[in-house]
């Protein structure tokens, strides 16, 4: 019976550890962070880190993204732990002198699991360290209004949004992060996405990230120029 049982204690170890997750999907952008090159004299890069939303922009705008220093980083159906695990490989071994963070709705539609307000804020929060203990500026993004999930319906997610960008803002008036609000400019009078900014109700359209990128642009000229300036102080 031993020699029956040992072979087959072995097989399933084996299917285990080949049949393995990539629960963080590590494995994404190994090849892409590989053939990046170290910023040149001078360069400014930003990493856009985040979900669909930030993956589905370059594919919606890529004029945006063309003859800039910007990578993108987006993972779609991301939530902030997942995030925080590849935070190091896909923002800080790539060197960039500041980092873009839009993530927290796929932790309020559950997407890995029930996630409070506070667990998902803590999980930005400790991204944003990260990053300053590295010498990288951070920009945080309000999470967009939507006002039901597609995917996931009677969640109610709009007060839980408002709820999580109070935190962000309120973290980064006291720890010295840009803070960037999508959600004013875009919110309609149910507190969700306007119909016209995307398609189903979560997710821009082209319209709706060319509301976004102005906004942003705005914050991203202050805080790179901020960045060059300290540099040319050392």
């Amino acid at each position: 019976m031993k020699k029956i049982i040992l072979p087959l204690l072995l097989s399933f170890l084996t299917f285990g550890f080949t049949n393995a997750q990539d629960w963080p999907n590590l494995a994404r952008f190994q090849e892409e962070n590989a053939a990046l090159t170290t910023p040149a004299e001078g360069e400014q890069r930003v990493v856009f880190m985040g979900n669909s939303i930030t993956e589905g922009w370059i594919n919606q705008r890529p004029e945006f993204f063309e003859g800039k220093s910007y990578v993108n980083r987006g993972i779609s159906g991301q939530t902030t732990p997942q995030m925080l695990v590849r935070f190091r490989q896909d923002v800080v071994d790539l060197n960039p002198s500041v980092v873009v963070i839009l993530a927290g709705i796929n932790d309020i539609a559950e997407n890995t699991g029930p996630s409070s307000i506070k667990m998902i804020a803590d999980n930005l929060f400790s991204m944003a360290e990260i990053a300053k203990a590295n010498g990288i500026k951070v920009v945080f993004c309000s999470v967009l209004p939507a006002y039901d999930f597609p995917w996931r319906p009677g969640l109610a997610p709009a007060d839980k949004v408002i709820a999580l960008n109070k935190l962000m803002k309120e973290y980064a008036s006291k720890n010295k992060v840009a803070y960037v609000d999508y959600f004013s400019a875009m919110v309609d009078d149910r507190n969700g996405l306007r119909k016209e900014l995307g398609t189903d109700g979560v997710h821009p359209n082209a319209s709706g990230y060319a509301i976004m990128e102005p906004i942003l642009e705005a914050t991203l000229s202050k805080v790179v120029n901020q960045k060059a300036k300290k540099k040319r102080r050392r």
